[in-house]
């Protein structure tokens, strides 16, 4: 049945602090700062909030080193409670992205709190550079997984993840509700590949003045941020699927005369490829299918290759 999920995605330029910030001052000015910036979507109770990656951590190119070794043994887990509170005064799941020590090592995390705060999931950075290795100490995350939130399933990436091909396919294989991107870089089209190949909607919180957006499964655009204002919100529906126009195209009208407006056929356009939704309670967007033998995207393109490979020569 219809699934609308509210997402927002807030970011906020890295602080440009010197070493006359003591590293205690940091977390309160990171707590300062982040309180204002929520302020932005709030109060519009979104079901996920999205952080950019290493949240709570100044501009490494003016903070200096040591002193940002001694802030995170100060800040520990504060950052992360200040946002499960926040979690559970507004009732909404949160990703919080950011350093994480465990003993196991230090990973580049983004860890999922749930509407009550508490730490619901955790995906760390698989792909991580070579600043993050070599300066940073950070280990590599053991692949993709999925969190289930409340209103579904969630897979995270994180920045440099975007360019590797392998866990894009590991993530398409858990077949997500949701790809959750926090990231220091944009990405560029890799953000709308990584929808379409994933099935899957979108957001990615990034650092200005790159934008932030939030992305339907074929990759277009359905939020975003702008060069005045850093955050973006949106809603979407998340009881949707993709099919291919082949032989499902000739049913479109036998389903709007059936469902009228409780059914979207949405057609990009040049793909060849639509995303059917149901826009009414009881109604699940299998139901529509199974009545109408509609074939998936990926249900088509795995008949194709199956028929090639037995008419290929031994």
């Amino acid at each position: 049945m219809v699934n609308r999920v509210t997402v927002a995605a807030v970011s906020a330029f890295a602080q440009p602090w010197d070493e006359q910030v003591k590293p205690a001052d940091v977390v309160d000015r990171m707590i300062a700062l982040w309180g204002e910036r929520l302020e932005t979507v709030v109060h519009q109770r979104p079901d996920l909030l999205v952080l950019p990656e290493y949240c709570d951590r100044p501009y490494v190119a003016t903070y200096p080193r040591e002193l940002l070794e001694e802030y995170y043994a100060i800040r520990g887990d504060r950052i992360r409670d200040f946002f499960a509170e926040k979690a559970a005064e507004f009732g909404i799941n949160i990703a919080y992205s950011a350093s994480r020590d465990t003993p196991a090592g230090r990973f580049n995390s983004t860890q999922f709190l749930g509407r009550d705060g508490a730490v619901v999931g955790v995906y760390d950075k698989c792909f991580i550079t070579d600043g993050e290795r070599s300066v940073m100490g950070v280990t590599p995350g053991a692949g993709a997984r999925t969190v289930q939130l409340d209103f579904g399933s969630v897979a995270g990436a994180i920045c440099f993840d975007l360019n590797f091909e392998e866990l894009l396919a590991d993530v398409a294989r858990l077949h997500p509700d949701l790809v959750v991107f926090s990231s220091a870089f944009h990405g560029g089209y890799l953000q709308s590949h990584w929808a379409y190949t994933a099935r899957a909607h979108f957001v990615g919180a990034i650092y200005p003045p790159s934008k932030s957006a939030v992305l339907n499964p074929f990759g277009e655009v359905v939020s975003t941020s702008t060069n005045y204002r850093h955050e973006t919100l949106a809603e979407i529906n998340l009881d949707s699927a993709l099919i291919h126009i082949d032989f499902n195209g000739v049913k479109f009208n036998a389903i709007r005369r059936e469902y009228g407006r409780d059914v979207r056929i949405h057609d990009p356009g040049s793909i060849g490829a639509v995303m059917i939704s149901s826009e009414r309670d009881g109604l699940s967007i299998d139901d529509v299918i199974d009545r109408f033998e509609l074939v998936r995207l990926d249900d088509y393109f795995t008949r194709v290759r199956t028929f090639r490979s037995a008419a290929a020569p031994a």
